[in-house]
């Protein structure tokens, strides 16, 4: 009895020093006395290498004025987020970078932030106790100074703190570059009826007019789009464009040409090629493609990569919509929008999404519309690395000829029968010292890439491209839309929420590589939010070329269940099975304590 009472004791004791060690560590944070460790994939919540590198090949030092506002909960956490990452920046510079915390609340420091161009701000927050929010007026947000040069992050909202470094760091750069008069000059081939980087059909037209290179320069005008109009082979590339961008032609390209575009890789320059085999016109809601490589295939061929005549569909990872019926939302499937995703059962030859490439750094899905097949031949360019970056799923297949019908909404179940079900390239790059497309005698002067993505509309939204209808002109020159699909309208808005955002940092990402300039490809993953669960098997559907319509229906609404119960069965094991396993788990514990005192010996 006296020894069950001495070790409860003891016992006690012990829980009432580690009780105090906990509220003494807790104490020592709260006064800063502490250290992060960031063991995240992504180095989520620490400052990444290539915004330390920037802030190293600074030539001159930055200072920054962050003007905050405390007195919430909510506000005091995000300010005290943003000094730890703004002390990151400042140890990571070597010297280079400074800052200084200013808490706006008094006239004089007011009237410096409305000076230096920040916003004054509402911020709220509801009370747990009480049924009303606490509001107030003030500021949160940056101001930056370079040598002679000065600008501003206006606000910063104290909701997101996920992709604080990723404008941050961007707005270092921009005002580095501007200071040191650093220009990154893009030219976009124009003169062949292509999709331009300034069409207006990111979203649908009831949302408003944006284009993909007003996005770009607006948030990133450290780069410049330069037009380079070929002439028919006349003229040539600029030599003072660091990389080259060919998007979906609407003209076939003449031999000439790609030997202008051949002459400026030979140059030791890159070049991006965001095109398909897959012609859609503008405003054409039933989808008939014409498909045609419009001569791209012998430039491309010559580097080691073949651009296919043909339209990829992928039954396997394909774009899922809820689209509204009389019975309610229903969730539809669009094959011809892949949704290539990161998956690590795929390795090798079969992986899905290479996430090392820039263009889809530690990005784990990417949606790639309407696009042709590539495949590589390495013999082509021994002196230079080829590799497929991304692929379809097995349950992908193609459609060959000249046309394809394409309709959004349409019933598979011929495609599903005569499909050919295999994975295929979607996209495709080659990094070394290249041969001529033209001359294989012929190499470049120094290290030349090229990247083709071949996905027709990677640069648009194909539901608000085809939907929006035609513009006429309008009074005092304003441009209206005229008649248009509405379900597929209906339909552009979720496209735009769910895969926009990871399609314009591809492009932004490929920009980095086009320039040379991938330090910052860390830094943009971040902005990124975490993709949904991915549910179900990938490997290649067996169908019976045999079977009828309506048996082949009735398989398609069987994957559909089999997809469904794995989310059931998924969802109740993080509900009851985790849960239980821990309970489990104690209970294995405990009686291997209570055998192991059973077992002591007393001397």
């Amino acid at each position: 009895m006296e020894k069950k009472t001495r070790a409860a004791t003891e016992s006690g004791v012990l829980l009432l020093v580690v009780f105090g060690i906990l509220i003494a560590l807790n104490a020592l944070s709260a006064l800063g006395f502490y250290k992060r460790f960031d063991r995240t994939q992504n180095e989520k919540f620490s400052l990444s290498k290539g915004s330390g590198n920037l802030l190293r090949g600074m030539k001159q030092n930055m200072h920054i004025d962050a003007y905050v506002t405390k007195g919430l909960p909510k506000l005091d956490s995000f300010v005290r987020d943003l000094r730890d990452l703004l002390q990151e920046y400042k140890d990571a510079s070597g010297g280079k970078f400074d800052y200084t915390m200013i808490e706006a609340k008094d006239e004089e420091t007011k009237k410096a932030a409305k000076e230096a161009g920040l916003a004054e701000q509402p911020f709220g927050e509801a009370s747990d106790t009480e049924d009303k929010a606490a509001v107030t007026m003030g500021f949160m947000g940056l101001v930056l100074k370079y040598g002679s040069e000065k600008d501003a992050i206006k606000s910063l909202q104290p909701e997101r703190t996920d992709g604080l470094e990723f404008w941050i760091t961007n707005k270092i750069r921009e005002l580095r570059d501007k200071g040191d008069g650093v220009k990154h000059k893009i030219g976009v081939v124009s003169g062949k009826d292509e999709i331009k980087l300034t069409d207006t059909n990111l979203v649908p037209a009831n949302m408003g007019k944006f284009s993909i290179q007003q996005i770009v320069t607006q948030n990133f005008p450290f780069y410049t789009f330069q037009d380079v109009d070929l002439k028919n082979g006349d003229a040539t590339v600029d030599a003072d464009i660091d990389g080259l961008i060919i998007t979906q032609p609407g003209k076939d390209y003449s031999e000439k040409e790609l030997r202008a575009i051949d002459a400026f890789v030979m140059s030791g320059k890159s070049l991006v090629v965001i095109a398909s085999a897959v012609n859609v016109k503008p405003s054409d809601a039933t989808m008939n493609a014409t498909l045609s490589t419009h001569g791209l295939e012998k430039l491309l061929d010559g580097y080691g990569i073949e651009l296919r005549k043909d339209a990829v569909l992928d039954f396997g990872r394909s774009m899922r919509v809820y689209v509204q019926t009389q019975s309610g939302a229903v969730p539809a499937r669009f094959p011809q929008i892949i949704k290539v995703t990161e998956d690590r059962r795929f390795t090798g030859d079969e992986q899905l999404l290479d996430t090392a490439f820039p263009a889809f750094f530690r990005m784990q899905e990417i949606a790639i519309p309407l696009a042709s097949s590539v495949v590589v031949h390495p013999e082509k360019q021994p002196d230079a690395k080829l590799s497929v970056v991304a692929r379809t799923t097995p349950r992908g297949t193609r459609l060959t000829g000249d046309t394809a019908d394409l309709k959004f909404l349409q019933n598979w179940a011929s495609t599903l029968k005569k499909g050919e079900w295999a994975q295929y390239g979607l996209a495709a790059a080659v990094d070394g010292t290249m041969k001529s497309a033209f001359d294989a005698s012929q190499k470049s002067a120094k290290p030349a890439r090229v990247f083709v993505l071949a996905s027709a509309q990677f640069l648009a939204n194909p539901f608000a491209r085809a939907g929006n209808g035609t513009e006429m002109g309008g009074q005092f020159g304003m441009q209206m839309p005229m008649g248009g699909d509405e379900i597929l309208q209906s339909m552009a808005g979720p496209y735009a929420q769910q895969e926009l955002t990871t399609g314009i940092l591809s492009f932004k990402n490929t920009l980095d590589w086009l320039t040379g300039d991938t330090d910052l490809l860390a830094v943009s993953a971040k902005i990124l939010s975490e993709p949904a669960l991915v549910y179900g098997d990938v490997s290649k559907p067996n169908f019976d070329p045999n079977e009828t319509e309506d048996s082949l229906k009735k398989k398609d609404d069987e994957m559909k269940l089999s997809r469904k119960s794995t989310q059931l069965r998924v969802q109740w094991f993080l509900t009851l099975g985790v849960p239980l396993l821990f309970i489990l788990f104690g209970v294995i514990r405990w009686q291997m304590r209570m055998k192991a005192r059973e077992n002591i010996s007393l001397a």
